[in-house]
């Protein structure tokens, strides 16, 4: 048994960290991040259980699968509609922290991951300390000053300002005033509570902390230094926000800046994370703590043309997501295990690493000991729920599809450019029987509502029409 540590990024691209190589747009700095990596073992093939931000953490929290959501398009009054499975933690579902709780552990949470704190989510249960920082994306930490068109064209061109755009913009920046120094920002926020828990729970004999860092998801706000590591100053005005559709060539011109400012909140991200490692360094933590990193999702920055995240079609970029697990000592630092994963086998692991048992059947396997001897996965394919269109994939196949059997991508992952085309037609009976796998991980069918819904939705909903509608 051993002290747990797990770090969730939202949205961090695995190719933004060293250890997996680099985006598109070129190498991002992640000294400290890299430097955990050659302390860890790094996983190359890890995957969600179901997108986007909370039916991931609905996952990793309980270690149950969300997807086909038994418990529908649930939605409560001044929310919206995430995704189906964005509701709370269902109250018949034990959570990772109060398993470990009456395990004899001390839990804690630090979060800025609004999401997780709207009414009735649940998802602090069994955490007996959490602390919510305010403020992230739309929030409504402050109702003013509002801000004047010409500050709203410093954050967002022009001619990219509709409606919906512009109130995102307008609160996020509104809830950012006053935050003039490094220290204010989100993410140097959240580490620094993280440490300040380390400090005041010194006399701990065994503790599960869990740092939920809300950054480097859009809005992509740091301070200007970072910023300048990857642009020039002089570049106008900025991108800070995804577009969710299709690029056209006019746009295109401005997907640089958007880059540079999501590498600059990645660089920002893994500074403060460095902070903390170094404050488990000097309590002593490094030798008797698990640390786990990871992300819930990734973000297309430009990507075969597209600025955003979704479920259809499904992308690497997206759904391939970091996951480094360093030992107390750093033991097994260096090794790697490309055994496919996912949320819910992390939930399963760090109950083995506690010595905790749970209560009922867990839909994830822990990956300890596999990892640790580069023994072959349990898992012969990994299922991915967005919605309804869920994703299938296997060492060879990337399967994307429709629960009512329409709209079916299949992509060969051993060609030279996996994604480049589509070979269902090709292969149709690879594509059935993946399909079928996504269908007895669904428990042997499809709601029917979520068959409707798939019916309804147009052939490749982004984010903000799928995931995101009022």
């Amino acid at each position: 048994m051993m002290n747990i540590v797990l770090v969730v990024f939202d949205s961090l691209r695995k190719d933004c960290l060293t250890a997996y190589g680099e985006p598109p747009w070129g190498a991002v700095a992640t000294p400290r991040l890299d430097q955990f990596a050659r302390e860890s073992i790094v996983f190359t093939q890890f995957y969600p259980e179901s997108l986007p931000t909370l039916p991931a953490r609905r996952a990793l929290y309980t270690g149950q699968r969300v997807f086909p959501y038994p418990d529908g398009n649930y939605r409560l009054k001044g929310d919206f509609i995430g995704a189906p499975g964005w509701g709370p933690i269902p109250e018949d579902h034990d959570t990772l922290a109060e398993l470990l709780h009456e395990s004899g552990y001390r839990t804690a949470l630090v979060s800025d991951v609004y999401h997780m704190f709207k009414p009735s989510k649940n998802f602090a249960r069994g955490f007996n300390q959490w602390t919510f920082l305010r403020g992230q994306e739309m929030d409504p930490a402050r109702s003013g000053p509002r801000l004047s068109q010409a500050e709203l064209d410093q954050w967002m061109p022009r001619e990219l300002q509709t409606p919906e755009r512009v109130a995102f913009v307008q609160q996020c920046i509104i809830n950012m005033h006053g935050r003039e120094k490094e220290a204010d920002y989100f993410a140097p926020q959240v580490f620094t509570e993280a440490a300040n828990w380390l400090d005041q729970n010194h006399d701990a004999e065994r503790f599960f902390l869990c740092v939920e860092c809300f950054d480097p998801h859009e809005p992509w706000l740091a301070p200007p230094h970072y910023r300048r590591m990857y642009a020039q100053p002089s570049d106008g005005a900025q991108q800070v926000t995804s577009l969710y559709r299709d690029i056209t060539s006019k746009e295109s011109q401005l997907i640089s800046g958007a880059q540079a400012n999501y590498s600059a909140v990645v660089t920002l991200c893994d500074r403060w994370f460095g902070y903390f490692m170094e404050s488990l360094r000097v309590h002593g933590r490094l030798d008797d703590t698990l640390v786990l990193v990871m992300a819930d999702h990734g973000h297309s920055i430009g990507d075969r043309g597209y600025v955003g995240k979704r479920g259809y079609p499904s992308s690497p970029e997206v759904f391939e997501t970091p996951l480094m697990m360093r030992f107390p000592g750093g033991e097994h630092g260096g090794g790697q295990y490309s055994g496919l994963t996912q949320h819910t086998d992390v939930s399963a692991s760090i109950l083995e690493a506690a010595g905790a048992q749970p209560k009922s059947r867990l839909h994830g396997e822990s990956f300890l000991a596999a990892a640790v001897e580069n023994r072959l996965s349990p898992r012969q394919h990994a299922t991915i729920g967005w919605g309804s269109t869920p994703t299938v994939v296997t060492e060879q196949w990337w399967w994307n599809g429709k629960v009512d059997g329409t709209g079916v991508l299949l992509y060969d992952r051993a060609a030279s450019d996996p994604f480049a085309h589509n070979v269902a037609q090709n292969h149709p009976e690879v594509a059935r029987e993946l399909f079928e796998l996504a269908k007895a991980d669904a428990g042997g069918g499809f709601p029917e509502w979520l068959v409707h819904l798939a019916r309804e939705e147009a052939d490749a909903p982004g984010c903000s029409d799928l995931a995101a509608r009022r």
